[in-house]
């Protein structure tokens, strides 16, 4: 598959995850730091550019007071309410500088939950620029990235999953979905291999699985 026809989904770059300072940071710097995730999802940025894949961000953000959910979250949105993670016009919500978009970039709006298509016109763009190929990095391994990717899956696209460039709030956890879950939405892969492929127009082995 072409690059013009892969686009890289980039979840939740955000300064709450991914810089000291952020109310979620700590969470998640042991995995970050096990996987090189942002090193490695940097350098998958810089190439999908150079090789002319569709580059998209796909941040979550709330509004003060976060009414656009349950007045009584539970679970990790219950999680994210609690730190006061992600508010919009807040230093944490803003996307870390390092994934700063350029022009040519795309930018989800409207990312309220964990799937990135569940409440954004994310298919929509996908089609629209006929992207048969999603390739996603970012937080949490298991919980966003991991929606995105079994929604994607369902919706009939090619998934790759970037296996260093994803983090979650411990090793443990992130290793657990890389290893069971994500071969059976995906075709999991490294960094290296994936900008390998944008390189050379080879396609990437296949590491799914069934049951």
């Amino acid at each position: 598959m072409s690059n013009e026809s892969t686009a890289v989904v980039f979840i939740e770059f955000q300064n709450d995850f991914t810089s000291p300072g952020g109310v979620l940071h700590d969470a998640v710097k042991d995995s970050i730091e096990a996987n090189s995730t942002l090193d490695n999802a940097a350098r998958v940025l810089a190439s999908a550019r150079e090789h002319g894949a569709v580059v998209i961000h796909s941040p979550i953000s709330f509004a003060p007071g976060y009414n656009e959910i349950s007045s009584h979250p539970y679970g990790i949105l219950k999680g994210v309410v609690d730190a006061t993670a992600f508010v919009k016009g807040q230093w944490g919500a803003e996307i870390d500088a390092r994934f700063a978009p350029q022009p040519t970039d795309i930018v989800i709006e409207g990312k309220r939950g964990l799937d990135a298509f569940g409440s954004t016109n994310l298919d929509f763009i996908l089609r629209s620029k006929g992207i048969g190929k999603v390739v996603l990095a970012g937080f949490l391994t298991n919980c966003c990235v991991e929606s995105t990717m079994r929604t994607a899956y369902e919706r009939g696209f090619e998934v790759v999953t970037l296996t260093d460039a994803v983090a979650a709030t411990s090793v443990e956890e992130g290793e657990s979905a890389v290893r069971f879950n994500y071969p059976m939405f995906s075709t999991p892969t490294t960094s290296d291999e994936f900008i390998a492929t944008m390189e050379s127009s080879r396609d990437l082995a296949d590491t799914s699985r069934g049951y």
